[in-house]
């Protein structure tokens, strides 16, 4: 029998986070900002206690913000965790839905505020705790490569590769909601592929490629001239890509598309195994 999730200890440098949470929908209107809040909160609140229902914790707040926010911006980041509905799905053995779970993503909370720090006090749901307590499958997430993703699709896309990565299989095959899932983007935005494919799935590419351990492809499969599914594969990078990965988390931000841009054809790895399939009866 698989050990619980909760009794794991992550190592000095990494949080662990249970595949309940990486796999939720319904978190596109969740900023970047309020993706990093709340892993810090799953990470600060570690342990056997996140699948305690009612359990409180206590977080500095100065611990929530980065250099820029202020108490208001932290304000509006919990609002949003706790207006946020998402939803996981339980399958049979076929896969096949059989039920939904649907609850917000923070619930009770006070903050006790400072003139230059406080105190955030919280808890998740019921359903929250209820899910985690029983997990025993998660992914082990880099802190550095966290802080260092710009997209806040790039940081959804790593967090589904991370998850993924000691999995059997290095491809999956995705439906479009799929796709728009594991990036998290919002409702209603990023309809047409093109947009899609411009603002969502090739940035979140790009810094996953060049800034993480792995190496990922989201490959579109056509029927015709139309999108109707995709391909993701991914694998983990060699000693030398995993270097050049470490070096690029280090640079500044501004200029990586056109450093990487020397390398586009190495980064889709699983692209030219699969190019066979793009066109599909």
């Amino acid at each position: 029998m698989s050990k619980s999730t909760l009794k794991l200890t992550p190592n000095e440098g990494e949080m662990l986070k249970p595949k309940e949470l990486i796999e939720l929908k319904g978190t596109g209107a969740l900023t970047l900002q309020d993706r990093r809040v709340f892993n810090t909160l799953v990470n600060h609140a570690w342990g056997p206690n996140l699948g305690v229902e009612g359990h409180w914790f206590q977080i500095p707040t100065g611990d929530l913000r980065d250099d820029t926010d202020r108490n208001k911006r932290l304000d509006e980041t919990i609002d949003r965790l706790m207006q946020t509905i998402v939803t996981r799905t339980d399958t049979d053995k076929d896969g096949q839905p059989v039920k939904l779970h649907k609850t917000p993503l923070l619930s009770s909370n006070n903050m006790e505020l400072g003139v230059n720090n406080g105190v955030l006090n919280y808890c998740f749901t019921k359903e929250l705790a209820e899910m985690l307590k029983n997990s025993t499958i998660f992914a082990k997430l880099d802190l550095e490569v966290m802080r260092s993703f710009r997209s806040k699709y790039a940081f959804s896309l790593y967090e589904a590769i991370a998850r993924r990565v000691n999995m059997r299989r290095f491809t999956e095959n995705l439906t479009t909601e799929d796709v728009r899932n594991i990036l998290g983007v919002e409702d209603g935005k990023l309809e047409a592929y093109r947009n899609l494919n411009l603002r969502a799935i090739q940035p979140a590419l790009l810094e996953v490629n060049s800034q993480s351990p792995y190496t990922v492809s989201i490959v579109p499969v056509k029927k015709g001239k139309k999108v109707v599914s995709f391909i993701m594969g991914w694998e983990t990078k060699t000693v030398e890509q995993l270097q050049a990965a470490h070096t690029e988390m280090q640079r500044h931000s501004a200029g990586r598309k056109a450093r990487a841009d020397g390398t586009t054809e190495q980064i889709n790895t699983q692209a030219d195994v699969l190019e066979n399939v793009r066109e599909q009866p």
